[in-house]
């Protein structure tokens, strides 16, 4: 090995990230999953005081900021196109010692990653205000949506530089830079939500519009913030500018991974789309207890990123150092805590679902509506968990195509099927539209739990 690489070796056996022995895996696991769940504590913090602010204008601009974000999440196939297969190729080459090699795959997945979400928004911004309509929304809340989703396209190629580089960080170990990149990032977007919504510190009041903005500054910040820190070479990872020349083998190689991840999460928006539309049935206020309840429920899901962060990063290095037993040791090691922390979590949200819920609004037909949701989603917690982390374990050993088939299976099959049941019935409430997800994820569970014994994953090239 190379100097570079000896040290870069030892830093990471000295994190914990290779060990043998299932004590010292857990120390391991639990090194890895804190600063990811922090990062996401932060993230889903700020998103809940976003939308506690946007709440205080009403519920048309829950509806009209809630439908601009499923629009915006729609654009995160570019990050799981790119960041999955950055994660799975850089933790192997760390595992293997190769660090030189690793550089230069990060370096072809931020120009990835920067083109193509540049060319995605374009038609976006477009067709926003059709889009949007399509959803069924009053003409105001319609138009309220698509002036709020031009501006916060802004932001989709910034974060999803900002998404690669963190992918490749914890692929290589460091969960703890893409923790303090995401602590201030989250923390000027909370400022220039306070500022920008409601016209304060001299600033004008923008409404659902000034929240678009401060997304927008905040994400290009954490962008330069993290190619910063990889150019100062004060990272396990580096950067250099002449290995931001396009190489297309290296590309190639990263999306043949990425790919298959892109469309299980372009299915799963546009899944989430037709759930949304049949939860638009019931009205505006199911709308906006819908996206009130998932922004509460990304509080207890934190434990889940965490793990399967760690259980990618584990999975995907000890391949790399040809130890595959430890691999799938970790794999179930980071799923079962997963489980013990979010079944927790679920129950402690279920119990405060209805104070929670009066946060943010105090329209009792929308808190009625967003408690029901709250509590199917805690009964679901335990397979959120198994879901989730197995889902890290496969994703970080290259197994991408497994997922994208259990999405079609589980989410389309059982959840979309069972909610277009629940519509046409049409005498049901919407506390039976929400309990379609708990089949959904039982399932997903179910099936990434067999893949996952199985084994195949481990001889799977990348």
């Amino acid at each position: 090995m190379t100097p570079d690489s000896e040290t870069l070796a030892l830093s990471i056996t000295e994190a914990g990230v290779l060990p043998l022995e299932d004590g010292s895996q857990l120390h391991a696991i639990w090194t890895l999953a804190w600063p990811v769940i922090l990062a996401m504590l932060s993230e889903s913090l700020i998103s809940f005081v976003d939308m506690v602010m946007v709440s205080r204008l009403g519920p048309t601009a829950v509806a009209a900021v809630g439908v601009g974000g499923q629009i915006l999440n729609a654009m995160s196939i570019v990050m799981a196109a790119v960041g999955t297969g950055t994660l799975a190729i850089v933790a192997r080459h760390v595992g293997a010692g190769e660090p030189h090699k690793a550089s230069a795959v990060i370096a072809q997945s931020i120009l990835t990653a920067l083109v193509l979400a540049t060319v995605l928004i374009i038609p976006v911004a477009i067709f926003v205000l059709p889009l949007v309509s399509a959803f069924g929304l009053e003409p105001a809340v319609a138009e309220s949506s698509a002036s709020f989703t031009q501006l916060v396209l802004l932001s989709v190629p910034t974060g999803a530089v900002l998404f690669v580089i963190g992918s490749a960080l914890r692929g290589a170990g460091d969960t703890r830079t893409p923790l303090a990149i995401g602590i201030v990032v989250n923390l000027v977007n909370l400022f220039l939500n306070w500022a920008l919504i409601f016209g304060h510190f001299g600033f004008p009041a923008l409404g659902v519009r000034g929240s678009a903005i401060a997304t927008a500054s905040a994400f290009a910040l954490g962008a330069v913030i993290g190619l910063g820190l990889l150019l100062s070479k004060r990272l396990r990872l580096t950067l250099h500018l002449r290995q931001l020349r396009p190489h297309f083998p290296t590309i190639r190689r990263v999306l043949r991974i990425g790919s298959p991840a892109a469309l299980e999460q372009g299915l799963m928006q546009i899944g989430f789309f037709i759930y949304l539309a049949f939860a638009i049935r019931y009205g505006t206020d199911a709308v906006a207890a819908y996206f009130i309840g998932v922004r509460i429920l990304a509080l207890s899901f934190l434990p889940g990123f965490g793990f399967a962060a760690a259980a990618a990063a584990l999975v995907g290095q000890n391949l790399g150092a040809g130890r595959p037993e430890h691999a799938r040791r970790a794999g179930w090691l980071a799923s079962w805590l997963a489980v013990g922390l979010m079944t927790a979590a679920g129950i402690g949200i279920v119990l405060g679902a209805e104070p929670i819920a009066h946060i943010f609004v105090d329209n009792p037909v929308v808190i009625a509506s967003t408690v029901s949701f709250i509590v199917m989603l805690g009964i679901a917690q335990p397979f959120m968990a198994l879901d989730s982390t197995l889902s890290g374990a496969l994703r970080g050993a290259g197994d991408t195509r497994f997922p994208l088939l259990t999405v079609l299976i589980t989410f389309y099959g059982i959840r979309l099927g069972l909610s277009w049941i629940v519509v046409s019935i049409g005498s049901l409430g919407i506390a039976w539209l929400w309990a379609t997800l708990i089949g959904d994820y039982i399932a997903r569970a179910a099936l990434k739990g067999w893949r996952f014994r199985q084994g195949a994953w481990a001889s799977i090239r990348v």
